[in-house]
């Protein structure tokens, strides 16, 4: 268990700048998320932390150990990739016997830490088959034994559930967050699936181009996104924007006028004071609206649906405002599919202020 901090890294491939003076603070035994769009940067990051890169600025530490410039065997790192890397020659053991194996381990050792590495992930007795005789989900345990075999103070994960099904990934999920929880892991996980994330992580950090956008917990930044493409990757939300009218009788709040009206809303930053004029984003998550009367709050937009998408334990619905685009609406548990004009309902700490 280490903690790990990374300071103003900076990573140019030729002219391309694909990290920006990156600070991150990670705690020891954190299970923590690389999350953003494809490009931005979080495998390149992942890549420093392991050793394969090397930064043209910055430093990465372990604890007070400097490893900017410690070769990958060297920095007690274990690493899952997206496609397994798995030999389908060898047998189970042999493939999760590899990095000690180029550590030098004695046999005997070898053998009881390979076997106790294939009963951590569910696979003990299964040594002795052959990679093609095993499921996805069975191969993906392999991988991750021969992570955990070298016994690393760091886990890195690059989307190791990508190439599972739906049902296998929910799966494993709960997996990797026992197996780092249990044995005391720092865990590094990049991914772009936010349900896995929101559902694993105990904070995260959102890139954009090289630049940190956010770092958090899932509830913190669902929650209080500071940027409307933050707000929008984390998950499905309604963008509008708008210019600030005033602070509201209501300790905390302001109005904004948007294109469906004025709303009442909080910021999303406890430090950040909107001021009148001002150009600003507001996000409303599709199951923020309320079919029914919320009480004390204004925030009231005439629609009429003209989509709805059952799905048993919700309903999506494209909802048509008088002016401005479809908004869209969840709504939970439903007794009934809705249709025609109806009032959408948004409470105001659920109406949320970015700066533009």
């Amino acid at each position: 268990m280490v903690p790990i901090t990374i300071h103003q890294l900076t990573k140019r491939f030729g002219s391309q700048v694909v990290l920006h003076r990156v600070d991150l603070s990670i705690e020891a035994g954190e299970l923590f998320f690389l999350l953003g769009p494809s490009g931005c940067g979080k495998t390149t990051l992942l890549r420093h932390i392991a050793g394969f890169y090397r930064p043209e600025e910055g430093r990465i530490f372990f604890g007070d150990q400097d490893v900017t410039d410690v070769p990958v065997h060297r920095r007690g790192t274990g690493m899952m990739f997206q496609s397994y890397a798995l030999w389908p020659h060898l047998t189970v053991a042999q493939n999760v016997a590899f990095g000690l194996e180029e550590r030098r381990v004695p046999r005997r050792e070898m053998e009881a830490r390979v076997a106790e590495a294939l009963e951590m992930v569910q696979l003990g007795g299964l040594g002795a088959r052959k990679i093609q005789q095993l499921s996805g989900g069975q191969q993906q345990r392999v991988a991750l034994a021969r992570a955990l075999v070298i016994r690393p103070t760091c886990l890195l994960l690059d989307e190791p559930l990508s190439n599972l099904d739906a049902k296998l990934r929910l799966d494993m999920r709960s997996e990797i967050r026992r197996i780092c929880k249990e044995f005391g892991l720092t865990g590094i996980y990049v991914t772009h699936d936010r349900d896995e994330a929101l559902s694993m992580a105990d904070r995260m950090a959102i890139l954009e181009g090289g630049y940190l956008r956010q770092v958090g917990t899932p509830q913190e930044v669902y929650r209080n996104p500071t940027t409307p493409m933050v707000a929008a990757f984390l998950g499905e939300t309604n963008l509008m924007e708008g210019r600030v009218l005033r602070a509201s009788s209501r300790p905390g709040a302001w109005e904004v006028e948007t294109e469906l009206g004025v709303l009442r809303g909080r910021s999303n930053d406890e430090a950040w004071t909107p001021v009148a004029g001002l150009p600003v984003v507001v996000s409303i998550r599709p199951e923020s609206w309320s079919f029914e009367p919320i009480f004390d709050t204004p925030n009231r937009v005439e629609v009429t649906v003209n989509e709805a998408t059952y799905l048993g334990a919700m309903v999506q619905y494209a909802a048509v405002p008088e002016r401005g685009a479809a908004l869209k609406a969840v709504e939970l548990n439903p007794s009934q599919v809705r249709g025609g004009a109806l009032t959408l309902h948004a409470a105001v700490q659920d109406v949320v202020i970015l700066r533009k």
